[in-house]
């Protein structure tokens, strides 16, 4: 980042319109008691809407309103690229992107028509003061590259030829639509979609399932009053599974009578399981 020091010509004083100042103090008083400091970027970008930059008798206003020493607020102000410390135009301050995408996608050409329209040089006023320019890291619409911010709003998916009518609707006092400058929807595809193009159309339905002569399948009924019933034993042929629980259960049957014999016998010789004299 760039060294940022506050201009050298600075106004004699700063004092918020009666608006702003109720906008302030209401802002402040969100912040518990120890904590109005929390306030400042707010203020700092109030301050800035109404004189155009940061001034430094800005920044002392401030910071005598939220009891903070001045450094402090100047951190903050020259921290921030948002906040601009010296003059800007007077209709409008561009900013281009010049990160990656913008790059990629003819940023280089529209630094140009600012040299050319407003200034050689970057955070110098044109000729009649109405405009200024700099070049500003990612403003986050890279899909809608290249763009330029002014003020709140950006300007997207410009040319060259876009920009300067921009600046000229705006020389003229004529209103200019933000947001991208091509038959595009916010950041939706140029033109028409061109992915899920079936949302919302009637599904097919499944084919039936058929026996072996071509006819439908019959459907197993359900017992709606029996729920179980529909769960299907699965076939036996040969009758292995059946033989095997019933000798399973022989089994189980012939244990429990040879335990009841031992028992029986034990009660009757006054002996214990363990084989031992009661």
């Amino acid at each position: 980042m760039s060294i940022r020091r506050l201009a050298e010509k600075q106004p004699a004083s700063f004092a918020f319109s009666e608006a702003n100042r109720a906008w302030a103090e209401d802002r402040i008083a969100k912040y518990p008691e120890g904590r109005q400091a929390s306030a400042v970027i707010s203020l700092l970008w109030r301050a800035q809407e109404q004189e155009g930059w940061v001034t430094e008798p800005a920044i002392e206003v401030i910071a005598a309103m939220l009891s903070m020493p001045k450094i402090r607020v100047l951190e903050v102000a020259t921290f921030y690229t948002m906040f601009h410390l010296e003059p800007v135009g007077r209709i409008a301050h561009l900013q281009v992107c010049g990160t990656t995408p913008c790059w990629l996608r003819g940023a280089n050409d529209l630094k140009e028509v600012c040299r050319k329209r407003i200034n050689h040089d970057q955070f110098h006023l044109s000729a009649d003061g109405a405009f200024s320019w700099e070049e500003v890291e990612c403003l986050g619409a890279c899909v809608n590259a290249p763009l330029i911010q002014i003020n709140a709003d950006t300007y997207e998916d410009l040319t060259p030829a876009r920009l300067e009518a921009i600046i000229d609707d705006l020389a003229a006092g004529r209103a200019v639509k933000p947001g991208p400058q091509i038959d595009r929807a916010f950041s939706a595809p140029a033109g028409r979609p061109t992915t899920l193009l079936d949302v919302g159309a009637e599904p097919e339905p499944e084919p039936e399932p058929k026996g072996g002569d071509g006819v439908p399948a019959p459907q197993t009924p359900i017992n709606a009053a029996r729920p179980e019933a529909a769960v299907q034993t699965p076939a036996d042929p040969t009758g292995a599974v059946s033989q095997a629980i019933e000798k399973a259960e022989d089994g189980l049957s012939t244990k429990e009578k040879r335990e009841e014999k031992v028992a029986e016998t034990a009660g009757r010789d006054g002996t214990n399981d363990a084989g031992g004299k009661a």
